[in-house]
């Protein structure tokens, strides 16, 4: 390559330039274009019209993908090329290392119709996945994950969610130590926890297990210490949940309580099952009526979901709604003691039960209940959402989507139960 100058007398002429002065302007030549591209301020447009889509400050759609690349110089370097060709906007990058290989995890704004799976592969990316990712994401990974703490913090049942937005797709099951029915106990978990490849294994602070498990994504030795560091978080802060309740007034008259319950409670709670029939534990509890009691300990535990109790002004429990995590999943279950009953308690305490499942983020949430139970039917359709029934030998599960669900702000610790 040569360049034409102008020597002294005035004629053109050409001179050549060596390797290394050809290498050094032309890496110069891009530090300027880049310094244009990537400024802190967009140049001024030259033609007058709009601009593309995808050049605007918000355009594109949010991405989170995590490829596996060979850990040798130059692998993501490749990859940024690869992503920069299709207009793709990196906004965060983590590496998890794995001895010859690497993960790399992008927050990314891409257009609309960018296949980014096949733009990685061509760059040396492997085993890659993709999710949509929202404005939530676009925080920092440290901020994120204090943010995720003192969710769990202020509440013990947050703990399986704050997992779930911790390592994305996943299904989180709680297992305790002791199964509600009977039967024999899981396996006990090392108190370190383990790690096997998409299934996370820890030591839930009660004695339990807790499982993590992601349909084919291995979790990388970072997640693992992350959702450790979580747990361990948890088992240190004890049993707690917030304090605040509503008082609600009765269609004819008089009045009671809404507030969260937990296993400080279960006294209060065999009482109840004392004073209901045999026909409603029945109706609740789909077994012996005798083996109601060795459920609620399990049902009252933060760990495993949510229970909101219905409390008369002298304090004693006359109904209870039970949110309870499924893996995927979310089951609605409700009794209320038979004085109380046709009062709209039931109705009042599973629409407070399907707000919280969609603030944490759940699409469904069903019940098992049996045919002839009108009531719990009824209370199902009362919450104007769209119910899918299921029945099988007289068991009825109703499933409600929570798409409709009004979005509500995050409660803070302290404040009201009541909706918005």
């Amino acid at each position: 390559m040569s360049e034409v100058t102008n020597p002294r007398n005035g004629g053109p002429a050409h001179r050549r330039w060596s390797p290394v002065e050809l290498s050094a302007r032309c890496a110069a030549a891009f530090h300027a274009w880049w310094a244009r591209r990537h400024g802190h301020a967009p140049p001024a447009p030259d033609t007058g019209g709009a601009r593309p889509p995808s050049a605007g400050a918000g355009g594109g759609v949010l991405w989170r993908m995590r490829t596996t690349v060979r850990d040798e110089p130059g692998a993501l370097a490749a990859l940024c090329t690869a992503l920069a060709e299709h207009r793709v906007d990196i906004l965060s990058l983590q590496t998890h290392p794995l001895g010859e290989e690497t993960v790399d995890e992008f927050l990314l704004r891409a257009p609309e119709g960018t296949d980014l799976t096949a733009a990685v592969s061509l760059a040396g990316g492997r085993h890659t996945w993709t999710e949509r990712a929202d404005a939530h994401d676009l925080v920092d990974a440290p901020t994120r994950i204090l943010g995720l703490a003192a969710r769990a913090a202020q509440d013990a049942s947050e703990l399986p969610l704050a997992l779930r937005q911790l390592l994305g797709r996943c299904t989180i099951r709680s297992l305790p130590a002791a199964p509600a029915g009977g039967g024999p106990a899981p396996g006990t978990v090392a108190a370190e926890g383990s790690l096997e490849d998409t299934v996370i294994r820890l030591r839930a602070p009660e004695g339990g297990t807790i499982t993590v498990e992601r349909p084919y994504l291995p979790f990388t030795p970072t997640e693992f210490a992350r959702a450790r560091a979580l747990v361990e978080l948890d088992a240190r802060l004890g049993p707690r949940i917030p304090r605040g309740r509503d008082v609600l007034r009765l269609p004819e008259g008089g009045a009671i309580s809404v507030r969260r319950a937990d296993t400080g409670d279960l006294a209060a709670a065999r009482e109840m099952h004392e004073r209901c029939s045999a026909e409603t534990l029945r109706r609740r509890y789909h077994g012996p009526v005798g083996d109601a009691d060795r459920y609620l300990n399990h049902l009252l535990s933060p760990r495993f979901g949510r229970t909101l109790a219905a409390q008369t002004a002298s304090g004693r429990i006359v109904g209870l709604g039970h949110l309870l995590w499924d893996g995927d999943e979310t089951e609605v279950a409700l009794v209320v003691e038979d004085d109380w009953q046709r009062r709209g308690i039931g109705g009042e305490l599973l629409t407070r039960l399907v707000s919280m499942a969609a603030e944490a983020g759940c699409a469904h949430a069903y019940a098992v209940t049996q045919a002839s139970n009108t009531g719990m039917v009824a209370a199902m359709r009362g919450l104007g959402l769209p119910l899918d029934y299921q029945i099988e030998e007289g068991t009825l599960v109703i499933t409600a989507r929570l798409d409709a669900v009004p979005a509500r702000r995050p409660r803070e610790s302290g404040e009201r139960i009541g909706r918005a």
